[in-house]
């Protein structure tokens, strides 16, 4: 097959980025099925308390409070492809652990947040790692186009994972999805060992110890970048909650069992899918506005959702919420990791990640409680009026300030507030 350098699937002419996206199909399915297993054991062992499942859910994320910056500090300092394959490891051994536990019925629920823990410091360190080794594999002329096909990568992981989780919770119970999962992190440990190091687009390193303020003050003097992290923070923490709200939903509003909760998660991936593949056409719209009002779009779908009368009519609508979503977080991704200096990308990514899921650990308990306490719909209402909110105030207080410094060419330079000593 012959790939057209300008086309939507540009990235795959690249040998490492076939490999990688290859082995990442497979690992995506498994990170799926073990969010939906996760999620309906914590369901099981505390008898459908939302509250725990908030709380589970913040335990996951709350390591990125700690380790993002720290990871992105070790992207731009350190062998990126090393760095991944530990926190592969590391995750691999969570999932492992905790499928052992389920198989041989020896689970407890602070089994389930202890490894929940585990598996959110592996995740933390490697989000901001592999978010920067993406133009290590591709260049920085195919960023946004490889940004583009991994969402889309992690999304078909979504439309499979969810559903076959489902199936095999209804089939065997919950111990099956995460021995599943930690499968498929071998074979990304192996894709990674099996990359050639001759076609890698090298990015200049730090010679300083990489800083982490560095990228703080970076970040501080370029608004379009700024805008675009308050936007993710109130998406990602109010209105990004499609497990805890389909959890919620299936259970408590319509009363149905794992299988329904399961597909619930392949509606909403099959609007993400589109958006992921409709954004490799959306390279030349992309600005900071373009997120904003992608932002208020969502907000608008997460309201909407709040009403749906049925369990079909909630899943018909799902990925409408999920288009959405997935439209304004790669613009989002692709925008960060395009408009900054390549001597700061990983701290750079490590802030936005810090900012995209910083939120969770006390955003998801406390969804988890106002569903308990208030009502799942009223819950899901006030997650989507929030982000509209947030979107408002970006549009009213940095409309004027959000373009792209005009000293900006194909390689990003640095804006002149910044003193680059290192």
């Amino acid at each position: 097959m012959r790939i057209n350098e300008n086309g939507n699937w540009r990235s795959f002419r690249h040998r490492n980025f076939q490999i990688l996206f290859s082995a990442n199909a497979v690992s995506n399915i498994g990170s799926w099925a073990q969010r939906i297993a996760q999620d309906w054991l914590v369901l099981e062992l505390s008898h459908n308390n939302g509250t725990y499942l908030g709380l589970v859910t913040g335990l996951q994320f709350l390591p990125v409070l700690f380790f993002s910056l720290h990871g992105g500090a070790l992207a731009d300092r350190f062998d990126k492809r090393k760095v991944l394959i530990a926190t592969n490891i590391g995750g691999g051994l969570s999932a492992l652990i905790l499928g052992l536990l389920v198989t041989s019925h020896n689970v407890q629920l602070w089994h389930v947040f202890v490894l929940a823990f585990a598996l959110g410091i592996s995740s933390a360190i490697d989000a901001p790692v592999r978010q920067a080794f993406t133009s290590d594999v591709v260049g920085h002329a195919d960023v946004a186009n490889a940004v583009s096909l991994n969402s889309a990568n992690f999304n078909a992981g979504r439309l499979i994972g969810p559903a076959l989780s489902g199936a095999s919770i209804a089939l065997f119970g919950t111990g099956p999805s995460f021995l599943m999962n930690a499968t498929s992190y071998v074979l990304v440990i192996v894709a990674l060992m099996n990359l050639r190091k001759s076609q890698f687009f090298t990015q200049p390193r730090s010679k300083s110890l990489a800083n982490v303020r560095e990228g703080l003050r970076y970040v501080q003097a370029r608004p379009d970048l700024y805008a675009i992290m308050i936007i993710v923070f109130f998406m990602a923490t109010f209105g990004l909650n499609f497990q805890i709200f389909n959890a919620l939903m299936a259970t408590k509003v319509f009363h149905r069992g794992p299988g329904s909760f399961g597909l619930l998660g392949t509606f909403i991936a099959i609007g993400s899918f589109s958006g992921a593949l409709f954004s490799a056409r959306l390279e030349r719209f992309r600005t900071t506005m373009f997120v904003v009002y992608g932002s208020l779009f969502f907000g608008v779908s997460i309201i909407i959702s709040a009403f749906m009368p049925s369990y079909a009519a909630y899943g018909a609508w799902l990925p409408f919420c999920g288009f959405a979503a997935l439209t304004t977080l790669i613009a989002a991704n692709s925008l960060m990791q395009i408009n900054t200096d390549p001597v700061l990308r990983g701290r750079v990514m490590g802030i936005y990640l810090l900012v995209f899921m910083g939120g969770t650990p006390f955003g998801s308990p406390l969804v988890g409680v106002m569903a308990e306490y208030v009502g799942v719909r009223q819950t899901i209402f006030t997650g989507g009026l929030i982000t509209i909110v947030a979107g408002l105030f970006v549009l009213i207080r940095y409309r004027d300030k959000v373009a792209v410094p005009e000293d900006f060419s194909v390689e990003v330079v640095l804006p002149p507030t910044y003193d680059n000593k290192s």
